[in-house]
């Protein structure tokens, strides 16, 4: 089935799959034993060349017994583009078994706007557009910062808000997010 999600004012594109092969309904209670994420990725890796996206995140759903994979590509994502990969990881996640014979359901989605930035990957996906910065503690008497993403190491990143330069250590940041104008 295919359906676009909302995040409140914050759209992303996901493709929901089928249920794989596995165990009937009646064992969803049970626990499931599944691969680990680096694992599976690794595997995909050939899916993600294949269809020209980058593999930026993916995380198993215990509850709803699933596996969500979220990707990117230079062009942007589409549904077009979740349902291609979602098509050429079904495939390889048939061979893989990464659940040993559990039923689950893959789901394919686009990274939404209000993601997360937290890899060097992300803050270089980022570079030179505006960001929100939501800090742990207060740093000069505020929680929260805006401004355009200078630059990034593996410790602080920098960036430029109204009233000049601020640097933050990556540590004491809860949320690092691309700033949304409605």
């Amino acid at each position: 089935m295919k359906q676009r999600l909302r995040a409140g004012d914050r759209s992303q594109i996901c493709y929901m799959g089928h249920t794989a092969h596995g165990a009937a309904a009646s064992e969803r209670e049970a626990e499931m034993k599944v691969k680990p994420i680096a694992e599976v990725l690794e595997y995909l890796a050939p899916a993600a060349e294949e269809t020209g996206v980058e593999i930026v995140d993916a995380a198993w759903n215990m509850r709803e017994r699933s596996l969500t994979i979220w990707i990117d590509a230079e062009e942007g994502v589409d549904l077009n583009l979740c349902e291609r990969f979602h098509h050429a990881a079904d495939a390889l996640l048939d061979e893989l078994d990464p659940t040993f014979g559990a039923a689950y359901t893959l789901n394919c989605s686009s990274l939404g706007l209000d993601r997360p930035i937290k890899t060097d990957r992300d803050f270089l996906r980022r570079l030179h557009e505006q960001v929100e910065v939501h800090l742990y503690a207060p740093v000069d008497g505020k929680k929260e910062y805006e401004g355009e993403l200078l630059s990034f190491n593996e410790e602080t990143f920098t960036i430029l808000t109204d009233k000049g330069e601020r640097t933050f250590e990556r540590a004491k940041a809860a949320k690092v997010c691309l700033a949304i104008r409605v």
